[in-house]
């Protein structure tokens, strides 16, 4: 899968965010567990984990037990630091279930672990979501993304790109500050725009290179990772400037 073709994929997700967290919260949490599936299935070949299949139900557990926490258990993030170490001991014994002489075995713990942290960003978007504001919220840095990551489809120099990336997000970031109501500002919204900008054109140059993207399970992994780590940049900028 071409730069151009992930982008693609990526701004389509964004942009099902930005309409599910409108729509309804029950909406918001189907997608975000189905984002997670999408990372967990590709992960562990993406990162060239040893026992992919382990690798992947361990990830997938860790991102789903995450976003249901966060909306059942009305504790907002504080249930993600039990969830990621639910995660690791997971990690842990899928090691333990190995028949392959355990090759490799703390890239893979290692590994796995990070995939779990990645997919748990997802979860963010819903802690958004139940913020003073937190609808407006989602839908600007969702509707940021999405642009952004079309930006990046087009066919130009890596800085060109990633500087088309970022002002094309910071630019529909202030337009949603503008019209979105919710304590969002036109700078509220540049600055969340910017922040989620830069996520993509980083993530875009880290796995641009890799062979693995030849394949469709990391590409699918690649292009869904920008949607799941924006929601931690979302709710952090939403925290700070929103409140």
């Amino acid at each position: 899968m071409t730069l151009a073709t992930r982008s693609v994929v990526t701004a389509a997700l964004a942009a099902a965010v930005a309409l599910a967290g409108y729509l309804d919260p029950v909406a918001l949490l189907v997608l975000t567990a189905a984002l997670v599936l999408a990372v967990a299935v590709g992960w562990p070949e993406l990162a060239g984990l040893p026992f992919r299949p382990g690798s992947a139900v361990v990830v997938a557990l860790t991102g789903v037990g995450a976003v249901f926490a966060v909306r059942y258990s009305g504790t907002g993030l504080s249930g993600l630091a039990v969830v990621v170490a639910a995660g690791l001991l997971v990690a842990f014994v899928n090691e333990l279930l190995r028949r392959d002489g355990r090759v490799r075995m703390v890239e893979s713990i290692s590994g796995t672990v990070a995939g779990g942290v990645l997919v748990v960003c997802a979860a963010c978007w819903l802690a958004t979501d139940a913020l003073v504001g937190g609808e407006a919220l989602v839908v600007a840095g969702a509707l940021s993304l999405a642009v952004g990551s079309a930006a990046a489809a087009f066919e130009l120099p890596r800085w060109m790109s990633a500087g088309a990336t970022v002002a094309a997000a910071a630019g529909v970031g202030a337009v949603a500050g503008y019209v979105l109501p919710g304590g969002m500002t036109v700078v509220v919204g540049a600055i969340l725009g910017a922040a989620v900008g830069v996520l993509v054109a980083a993530l875009d140059a880290l796995f641009d290179s890799l062979v693995e993207l030849k394949r469709l399970l990391p590409s699918l992994a690649a292009a869904t990772l920008p949607v799941t780590v924006s929601g931690a940049v979302v709710y952090i900028v939403g925290r700070v400037l929103v409140g």
